[in-house]
């Protein structure tokens, strides 16, 4: 149905153990609605989608603050949609600590509160990284819904052109240097809308740490003597 191959759980992860910095870039992709059972196979549906980098499989979603809304989950794992396919983009010769640097400095430029179902969504992350990574884009059928829905924004519902969460992502240093996930609500209110799946992905609940934001890389000021 586009670029890239569809891979199975074996091509997941480094592409070759000896050669740690050698890693394969993957589109994983997931349904945001049953719909997508029979939409999919006319190339049109609404789909959430994450990129798989060295173990690791890296999104972004909604919230309501000026701090990253990138999230690290496990591959095919995230929570909240339905997973549908992988899809093999090239692989790239980075080592993770490389790659970290990257995402962290890429999240500066997606924060929670800028998120946009039609312009600025998971899908178009996702189109950012590969692109940096690989130079090559995502298939085209992934983001469709929305660079259709760009050309007649005015005529969609205010409820589908922004979305949000009320929760605050507050970030906790792990001893492998990883950030970990827990909410806070401003004012007290804990007040959450469930019915729209991103709202869901970074709302967890029961203590659910399956989600691990990115803290965005600190801007260093230079003072010019």
């Amino acid at each position: 149905m586009g670029a890239g191959e569809e891979v199975s759980s074996s091509s997941s992860g480094n592409q070759n153990g000896s050669h740690s910095d050698i890693t394969n870039v993957i589109l994983n992709v997931y349904d945001l609605t049953p719909i997508n059972n029979y939409s999919y196979w006319v190339g049109f549906g609404i789909f959430h989608s994450g990129i798989e980098v060295h173990g690791k499989e890296y999104g972004f979603g909604a919230h309501d603050f000026p701090i990253s809304g990138v999230f690290e989950v496990e591959p095919k794992s995230c929570p909240g949609f339905i997973y549908r396919c992988s899809i093999l983009l090239g692989c790239i010769n980075m080592s993770f600590s490389e790659f970290r640097a990257l995402i962290e400095s890429v999240a500066s430029e997606y924060h929670g509160d800028t998120y946009h179902l039609i312009s600025k969504n998971c899908n178009h992350f996702t189109e950012d990284i590969v692109h940096r990574l690989t130079g090559k884009h995502i298939p085209g059928w992934v983001n469709r819904l929305a660079r259709i829905g760009s050309l007649c924004s005015c005529l969609l519902p205010e409820s589908l052109q922004v979305t949000t969460v009320k929760q605050l992502p507050e970030y906790h240093e792990m001893e492998d240097g990883t950030e970990t996930l827990s909410t806070a609500s401003p004012g007290g209110s804990t007040e959450i809308d469930d019915t729209d799946p991103e709202k869901q992905l970074l709302s967890p609940k029961d203590g659910n740490s399956d989600i691990s934001f990115i803290k965005e890389a600190q801007m260093c000021e230079c003072k010019v003597p």
